[in-house]
C-alpha cells in the first residue's frame, strides 16, 4: 500500500472509529498563507535594539527556526514545547482528549504530531506567540529565557492560524472544533472577547488599520466525502468581516452565490490561504480542490476573475488531495503588482502579473510547498516546502528563487518578526 493509499485508509478507518465513540472531529487543516498587508509583521520602524528576524514554523518538530532576512542563514532555533510531558500526562490521562489528540495526529498531521501552527512576536522582541495545535492552546514564550510565560487553552482540542493587530497588542487565535475565534492580549494570554465562525475557523487578518478583521472558516477538510456532490457535508464555511472591537460580525460573504454566477458551481466554498491588495478593495484567495485563485471585489461581493494555473497531477483523485489543498499559499507584494502562489498538489511556485493574470514560470524548488508570506520590504516572498523541510526567498521582480535555507521537520508558517539583539547572543540562543 503506497503512504498515499495508507493515509486515506487511516482518514475513513479513524473517521468511523470515532463517530461510533460518538466524537465528531470538527478541527480544521494545515496551514494557509499569508495576506497582504505586511504591517501586521512589523514592517513599521523598530526600536533600538532590536532586530528583525524571520520566524518558521517546524510543525512536527515543535521547534521554530529564527532567520536572519539579509543572508537567510538560522541565528537560532527554539523549542516550543518545553512543557511536553506536563502536556503529554495531562492527554493521557483524559480518554476524551486521548481521542482527539490521537485524531489529530491520523486525519491532519500525516500520522505526525502538531506542535506549532503560527507564531507571532511581540513589538519589543521579547515573546513570540504561539499556536500549538495537538495541544490545543497558544503559549507566550520568553524569547530570553525560552521558558513559557503564558498559557491559553482554547475552546474546543485544536488551536490553528492566528492574525496580529497592526499595534501588536491583541492576537487571535482559531479553535478549530470549537468553532469560535479568541482575541487574547499579547503581554498576558488574558481573553479580550470572542467571535462566533464557521465549521473549523481557519485564517484571519486585520484590515482597514485594525479596525476590522477578515475571517474565513475551511469546515471538514478532513473528510472523505470529497465528491463535489457531497460538498454540503463539509460543514458552514463561512467568509466574514467582524468589528475588532465589538468583535460583531458586520457581513458574511454568498460565495456559493458569487461562484455559481462565474459558473463555477462545482466548485467548493472552502477558502484556503488569500491575501489583498494594497486599497484593500481585492481579495485574492484560494479554494479547496482549485488549482489557481479567485479575485472577489470586496464591497459588492462578486468574483471578478477566475485565475486557473497549471494542474500536474490531473489523475490524482480528489480524495487523495492534502486536506483538500490544490493550492495552499498566496501572498501579494506591497505595490499590488504581483501574485506568489504556492501549487501544493503540484509541487510548484509561481509569480503571477496582477493585473494582467500571466504567470512566470513554474518554479521547481522543493516538494509540497504549503505557505507564503511576503519579506518585510516587500521584495522577496518566502515560501516554505514542507516535504523538504526547506525554506526559499523567491524574488517578486524575477520571478526566481534567491536563497533557500534547511529548517527543521514539517516547516508550514512563515512570519517576519523581531527579537531583541542581546537575546541572540546569549547562551540559550540556540
Amino acid at each position: 500500500m503506497t503512504r498515499s493509499a495508507a493515509h486515506r485508509a487511516a482518514v475513513v478507518a479513524l473517521g468511523a472509529a470515532l463517530a461510533l465513540t460518538g466524537l465528531v472531529v470538527a478541527t480544521a487543516p494545515a496551514p494557509a498563507s499569508s495576506a497582504a498587508p505586511v504591517v501586521n509583521e512589523q514592517r513599521a520602524k523598530i526600536p533600538p535594539g532590536v532586530r528583525r528576524v524571520v520566524f518558521v514554523g517546524n510543525n512536527w518538530d515543535g521547534t521554530a527556526d529564527l532567520l536572519a532576512p539579509g543572508s537567510f542563514q538560522r541565528l537560532a532555533r527554539i523549542n516550543v514545547i518545553p512543557d511536553y510531558d506536563a502536556r503529554m500526562q495531562e492527554i493521557a490521562t483524559n480518554p476524551y482528549r486521548l481521542a482527539y489528540f490521537l485524531a489529530i495526529r491520523a486525519l491532519i498531521g500525516e500520522g505526525h504530531d502538531q506542535f506549532v501552527d503560527d507564531m507571532y512576536s511581540s513589538n519589543d522582541g521579547r515573546l513570540v506567540v504561539i499556536s500549538r495545535p495537538s495541544f490545543g492552546d497558544v503559549v507566550a514564550i520568553s524569547l530570553r529565557t525560552r521558558k513559557i510565560v503564558w498559557r491559553f487553552a482554547v475552546d474546543g482540542v485544536r488551536s490553528d492560524h492566528m492574525a496580529v493587530s497592526p499595534d501588536g497588542r491583541r492576537v487571535v487565535v482559531s479553535a478549530s472544533t470549537g468553532n469560535v475565534v479568541h482575541v487574547l492580549r499579547v503581554r498576558d494570554g488574558k481573553e479580550l472577547g470572542r467571535f462566533p465562525s464557521g465549521g473549523s475557523p481557519h485564517e484571519s487578518v486585520f484590515i482597514d488599520g485594525g479596525r476590522r478583521i477578515l475571517h474565513a472558516s475551511i469546515g471538514m477538510v478532513y473528510s472523505p466525502l470529497d465528491d463535489p456532490a457531497l460538498d454540503a457535508t463539509k460543514d458552514d464555511r463561512v467568509l466574514q468581516i467582524v468589528d475588532a472591537r465589538t468583535y460583531r460580525v458586520l457581513r458574511r460573504y454568498n460565495l456559493r452565490k458569487a461562484l455559481d454566477v462565474r459558473g463555477l458551481d462545482d466548485v467548493s466554498t472552502a477558502v484556503r490561504p488569500m491575501t489583498l491588495s494594497p486599497d484593500e478593495k481585492k481579495i485574492y484567495f484560494q479554494l479547496s480542490f482549485f488549482h489557481g485563485y479567485v479575485q472577489l471585489d470586496r464591497r459588492t461581493g462578486r468574483i471578478t476573475r477566475v485565475r486557473r494555473l497549471p494542474n500536474l497531477v490531473p489523475d490524482t483523485p480528489r480524495e487523495l488531495y492534502l486536506l483538500d489543498s490544490a493550492h495552499h499559499g498566496i501572498a501579494m507584494n506591497p505595490r499590488g503588482t504581483k501574485l506568489c502562489v504556492a501549487g501544493t498538489m503540484s509541487d510548484y511556485a509561481t509569480v503571477v502579473d496582477a493585473p494582467s493574470g500571466r504567470r512566470s514560470r513554474l518554479i521547481k524548488g522543493g516538494l509540497k510547498p504549503y505557505w507564503v508570506t511576503p519579506s518585510w520590504d516587500g521584495r522577496y516572498c518566502y515560501i516554505s516546502w514542507s516535504g523538504s523541510d526547506t525554506v526559499s526567498r523567491i524574488s517578486y521582480a524575477t520571478a526566481r528563487i534567491v536563497s533557500t535555507t534547511k529548517v527543521g521537520d514539517h516547516p508550514q508558517r512563515v512570519r517576519n518578526g523581531v527579537i531583541r539583539r542581546a537575546f541572540l547572543a546569549s547562551p540559550t540562543s540556540s
